[in-house]
């Protein structure tokens, strides 16, 4: 295991000692272009994944709640309800575009289309509620009954009616204790907002992860966990003060990620190898204790913390596959 403890700067002025002369003053920026990491393109399958397949159209998010699993596919844009004791004749719940992530708020999910300008609330029964959000809202965090909105064309994290600056790419939003971790991905790294300052919600720290953040979940113990695709990395923050605490190789495209609170597991799609992984985090560090073929282009995936079951989404539509454990 490796372990690093990162220095914290507020607001813009973030960790020096990283840029180059070619990125325009940016101290989070290492390369020449701001350029966000991607899943892998996927091989062709080596080996027959594990569980069952049901068949899916090109997936691009999945989340377990209110004893259905929702998946989000691109063509046409829409929320699939599969019932989890069958997960036989879903409901289709179509959407004004495409999402890229679903967040579980009670018995239902959020559904941000950036391309629309909307969230949608998607309950359990199918119903929806629709809600206006300018500038490309792309995820939402509920903390402590405040809505939190990741807006990425606008360049702003929206908290309920108030609005936080200085995050260039908000892509995702975590809850984290009574606060928030907004994901940047083209700059690879992560921003701390407190919600309960003396003036309002403002941006606290901000840290470099790793050379291509993509995904980040939140798990019991405090912290906010970060895959890192184009390093091949798993990264563990703590908040308040935000602080890299442990690094930990995960090497095939890590991508996708899911957080299981019952058995403190994360679940991690593995895109360059067809596979997910799961590490006990309970621990001083990882503990690998499964790793299972999959459908191709696994780039999402969701847990039931009741059954265990795990739910990998492919991107290429090659289905959804289920596996118990």
């Amino acid at each position: 295991m490796r372990r690093l403890a990162a220095a914290v700067l507020t607001g813009t002025a973030l960790l020096s000692g990283c840029a180059s002369e070619q990125n325009s003053g940016d101290p989070l920026q290492i390369a020449a272009t701001l350029e966000p990491a991607r899943p892998a393109v996927s091989p062709q399958q080596s080996q027959t994944p594990a569980g069952a397949v049901l068949p899916l159209a090109d997936a691009t998010a999945v989340a377990v709640v209110g004893g259905r699993v929702a998946v989000a596919v691109a063509e046409p844009p829409s929320v699939l309800l599969y019932p989890l004791d069958t997960l036989a004749s879903p409901l289709v719940v179509p959407l004004p575009g495409v999402a890229e992530r679903l967040t579980p708020v009670g018995d239902a999910v959020e559904a941000p289309v950036p391309g629309s300008g909307v969230v949608v609330t998607v309950r359990a029964d199918g119903s929806t509620a629709e809600r206006r959000v300018d500038g490309g809202p792309v995820d939402v965090a509920v903390v402590d009954g405040r809505t939190v909105v990741a807006r990425r064309d606008a360049k702003l994290v929206g908290v309920d009616d108030k609005v936080v600056t200085g995050v260039s790419s908000p892509d995702q939003v975590v809850a984290a204790g009574s606060g928030a971790v907004v994901l940047d991905r083209p700059r690879s790294a992560v921003f701390d907002v407190e919600l309960d300052g003396p003036e309002g919600p403002r941006l606290g720290a901000g840290l470099r992860a790793g050379d291509g953040a993509t995904t980040a979940v939140a798990d019991r113990f405090g912290r906010v966990l970060v895959v890192d695709t184009r390093g091949g990395e798993l990264m563990a923050f703590s908040v308040r003060p935000l602080i890299m605490r442990q690094r930990f190789p995960v090497p095939g495209a890590p991508y996708g990620m899911a957080y299981d609170g019952t058995r403190d597991l994360v679940w991690i799609t593995l895109t360059e190898l067809n596979q997910v992984v799961a590490f006990d985090v309970a621990g001083g560090e990882p503990v690998e204790r499964f790793r299972f073929a999959t459908v191709r282009q696994p780039d999402a995936v969701a847990v039931d913390p009741g059954s265990g079951r795990v739910f990998v989404a492919s991107g290429n539509g090659q289905g959804m596959q289920v596996i118990g454990i």
